[in-house]
């Protein structure tokens, strides 16, 4: 087992419903079927490195209710420490209503509930108790002042962060160059950039521009393609495994998740990334956010693609 992980971020419950497409305003679509399972992003994140074989703890804020008693005793199962998961006693807990349509796109809308009260005093202690060889990973369902707050304190620190900047926002600018590594897919990129990502190119300029805003490192994740990645010398798009999709839901969580498993092992950035589409690549072939995360011998089953 390598070096602890520390993921900070949302927990729901996600209701799915798929069908063959998604209504128009106005519109109801019969015939769709229905799933309930856990997730939200930092759940996800979390269980996919846990499920990989990391060394994880979870910082998240769920409600005195069902969702969130069973979000817990899912993380527990999981072998996640869960000692820093706190209960807010007046919101309930998050939830997600997904619409999934017959090519596996999906259309998200989320109540936040318990994460939008995550505050730095939940967290405070957390990070005071780990050593400088954490990586702590973070998105964008919990609070910004609460993600500003991890990051800076986290960087004082000398503990290595990893930001998914998602759902897509503004940022701080002086944010960026506190992060080892920055995860944003090509709508990400395009708010954070100015530059709509279409291809490897266009992928490549909108790194370059990350990497000027004070990253260290840079990953663009291109979907189906693959992800970019510009760090140091390295730069080039790593392919991911060529699959038929069955639900987009959660490929970037499990991306992010098994990328910092990787890093927790010291592996290169070019090996870590190759690790992560392939995790991504078999999650889209199944139904739900948790229930579609890999485990490691499925990964480790699958040859690895270059970096071109």
């Amino acid at each position: 087992m390598g070096a602890k992980i520390i993921v900070v971020g949302s927990s729901n419950t996600d209701m799915v419903i798929k069908a063959d497409k998604f209504p128009l305003p106005g519109e109801t679509v019969l015939g769709g079927k229905f799933f309930m399972n856990p997730g939200g992003k930092g759940a996800n994140q979390a269980v996919t490195a846990a499920r990989l074989g990391g060394n994880v703890t979870f910082i998240t804020k769920i409600g005195n209710d069902i969702f969130g008693r069973q979000a817990l005793q899912q993380f527990q199962r999981e072998k996640i420490e869960t000692k820093y998961v706190t209960i807010d006693a007046e919101q309930p807990s998050g939830v997600a209503l997904i619409n999934v349509d017959g090519k596996g796109e999906n259309c998200i809308s989320v109540a936040p509930g318990s994460n939008s009260q995550l505050k730095p005093s939940d967290i405070e202690t957390a990070l005071e108790s780990m050593d400088k060889d954490t990586i702590v990973l973070l998105q964008l369902e919990i609070p910004l002042p609460t993600v500003d707050y991890v990051i800076r304190e986290s960087y004082k620190r000398g503990l290595k962060v990893v930001l998914n900047p998602a759902p897509a926002q503004t940022l701080p600018a002086d944010i960026f160059s506190l992060l080892y590594l920055i995860t944003p897919n090509e709508t990400e990129a395009e708010l954070l950039t100015g530059i709509r990502v279409i291809d490897t190119d266009s992928a490549q300029k909108a790194a370059y521009k990350l990497q000027e805003l004070g990253v260290t490192n840079v990953i663009i994740t291109l979907g189906a393609k693959g992800a970019y990645l510009h760090a140091g010398s390295i730069s080039g798009l790593i392919p991911a495994p060529q699959v038929t999709a069955a639900d987009t839901t959660a490929a970037g969580d499990c991306f992010n998740g098994a990328l910092t498993v990787a890093l927790s092992e010291d592996r290169p950035l070019e090996e870590a990334v190759s690790f992560a589409c392939k995790a991504a690549s078999i999650s889209v072939t199944r139904m739900g956010a948790q229930a579609s995360i890999p485990y490691r011998k499925e990964i480790e089953s699958i040859p690895s693609l270059n970096l071109y």
